[in-house]
């Protein structure tokens, strides 16, 4: 499989370790890949910071930055992620999985070492794994991973919406971007779409040879489709309960990373610090690139300088982004990384 995508189809019937490892090879090296953009990213907004204050100022801004605050902002990162477990669990007591305990909760955590993977597709790593455990196929457990990925999409929307309408700036273009943003989903819940973009699909597919490499993703979908009803609009519901306040309490690490900086920001605007937090990752979402890589970094450092003309320049906008950036990126990936190595214990050999 070296050189090839990451094939669900293939995952499915794979059984020994080495082989999976074979599988998601490909996932491993976006990864990589990813990793190193962002860091690109860094250097690129560094430059600008740089170019803005003089490369001696830039460093003084970037290392006024209290520890404390950055700690502390690493934390409610972790909390934050740790706080979405409990619609994991859900998902599969609804697909009549039964793992529970540590296992389940660490399993959960090894997603988001593949979390900057495009449509954050590498999060399929814990359907094999629980295969490893249970014997579950592949399939059953894909539809949870897919509606964790998509509650995600939406709390960040929603906390975007409200945000929007409580700051009372960029109300029409947040419920836009919130639109385009839902639209692929609309596929994946509804199914009368995806049969007839299936069928326009087969009939295209006789004529160009090059459409076949999309066999796997309507295979995977009619699958998903069979196991999703499982889950119900209950753990939606359910789901967006919990993920709209762990959504929040992630932006709340951009607030104490700027009050680290010294940027007189007050609870009162919380909401401000929301809105910048939620937007900007909803417009890197909306592009599809992995990580929202550039078109997030961009728009905070707009948009900290917009909301605080008279305290945030472009020097520490970049600054503020480049910590709180790797804060929500390298630091995710790290304990992902982390939790996936631990569940390497529960493969077969």
């Amino acid at each position: 499989m070296a050189g090839r995508s990451f094939d669900l189809k293939e995952i499915e019937k794979i059984r020994g370790g080495e082989g999976y490892r074979n599988a998601v090879r490909p996932a491993r090296r976006a990864v990589y890949i990813m990793l190193a953009l962002s860091f690109i990213v860094f250097l690129a907004i560094a430059l600008l910071g740089i170019y803005r204050q003089g490369l001696g100022t830039f460093i003084v801004t970037l290392t006024s930055l209290n520890p404390v605050y950055f700690l502390l902002s690493l934390l409610i990162i972790f909390v934050s992620y740790s706080m979405r477990y409990p619609k994991w669990a859900m998902y599969l007591r609804r697909l009549k999985v039964r793992i529970g305990g540590w296992k389940s909760f660490v399993i959960y955590m090894s997603m988001y070492s593949m979390d900057i993977t495009p449509g954050r597709w590498g999060r399929a790593i814990v359907s094999y794994t629980i295969n490893q455990l249970s014997n579950v196929k592949f399939a059953v457990t894909f539809p949870a991973v897919v509606t964790d990925i998509f509650t995600d999409f939406l709390g960040f929307a929603v906390v975007t919406d409200a945000m929007a309408i409580i700051v009372n700036r960029f109300v029409v273009l947040s419920l836009f971007l919130t639109f385009l943003l839902m639209v692929p989903f609309i596929f994946i819940y509804v199914e009368s779409p995806f049969h007839l973009v299936h069928k326009i699909f087969k009939k295209w597919r006789r004529r160009i040879e090059g459409l076949r490499r999309l066999d796997v993703v309507f295979e995977t979908a009619t699958f998903y489709f069979k196991y999703n009803k499982r889950l119900g609009a209950g753990s939606f519901i359910y789901s967006m309960a919990i993920t709209v306040p762990s959504m929040m309490l992630n932006g709340m690490a951009l607030y104490f990373v700027m009050v680290g900086f010294g940027v007189p920001v007050t609870p009162s605007q919380i909401p401000i610090v929301l809105f910048i937090f939620s937007s900007s990752l909803v417009l890197g979402m909306i592009t599809g690139i992995p990580g929202t890589l550039g078109v997030t970094d961009a728009a905070l450092i707009g948009q900290l300088q917009y909301f605080y003309p008279g305290h945030i320049g472009l020097g520490l906008a970049s600054a503020i982004t480049i910590v709180f950036r790797i804060a929500t990126v390298w630091f995710v990936q790290a304990f992902g990384f982390i939790a996936f190595i631990y569940t390497l214990r529960y493969w077969k050999k």
